[in-house]
């Protein structure tokens, strides 16, 4: 497949790489080839067959747009834009495009999820929770879209308005790559369960896979979708 990864920090890079390993032939765009999505032109996604988005939540929303606005399929990473996921949604459908969106592409983060899902019962059991998150200290959004979702795991088994009560912990120091831990506490015992990703990796070999997925495909998809596919 023909891959253009936006984005060439950490991550991004990875992903580039990664993808070109799998045989795949990438290209690139930075924030100065691409600014407010400006970059993302007919003639530049000519041949692409999926754009990879690991910017910035500041750039991208118009990176979708621009994509979208050009009928081509993508799998984003970033995060911190969950308030026009809706929008977003929308736009997909009325478009005909395919896109895939996770706050992150770590397979074993995704099987943390179902456990978290699993493990909420807990709450209606005398427990209370409480999430924690430790990232790299240049991460722009807080919490994470990783401990976000691992709290809207654990609501269907609250009442109305139950989000409030869990609080989740942002620690941002050093070049942690990402730690999430769900905690149950109860006056009889604490579980703890714990995602520690050791490198990046991780979401990168996730994020190459939903793309390979998403390509030739129209809708708006989880990473979720992606591996109960593969099931």
């Amino acid at each position: 497949m023909n891959l253009l990864v936006l984005g060439c920090g950490k991550t991004g890079t990875l992903v580039a790489q990664v993808a070109e390993e799998g045989g795949h032939l990438v290209r690139t765009l930075n924030s100065a080839q691409n600014p407010h999505g400006k970059g993302l032109t007919t003639e530049s996604l000519r041949d692409v067959d999926v754009v990879i988005d690991f910017t910035t939540p500041a750039a991208v929303l118009e990176n979708i747009a621009a994509c979208i606005r050009q009928g081509k399929n993508m799998v984003v990473g970033t995060t911190g834009w969950n308030a026009a996921l809706e929008s977003i949604r929308k736009q997909v459908e009325e478009n005909g495009t395919g896109f895939v969106h996770a706050p992150n592409f770590s397979i074993g983060v995704n099987i943390f999820f179902e456990i978290a899902r699993a493990s909420a019962p807990l709450l209606k059991n005398g427990y209370s929770a409480r999430i924690i998150e430790r990232h790299h200290a240049q991460k722009k959004d807080a919490p994470s879209g990783t401990a976000a979702v691992i709290r809207s795991c654990l609501q269907p088994e609250l009442p109305a308005n139950p989000l409030e009560r869990i609080e989740i912990a942002s620690i941002r120091e050093g070049d942690a790559v990402g730690q999430h831990v769900l905690l149950f506490d109860s006056d009889d015992d604490t579980l703890m369960l714990v995602h520690d990703a050791k490198s990046r990796r991780g979401f990168a070999l996730g994020a190459v896979r939903a793309a390979e997925w998403v390509a030739g495909k129209k809708g708006f998809f989880s990473f979720r979708d992606v591996l109960q596919d593969a099931r």
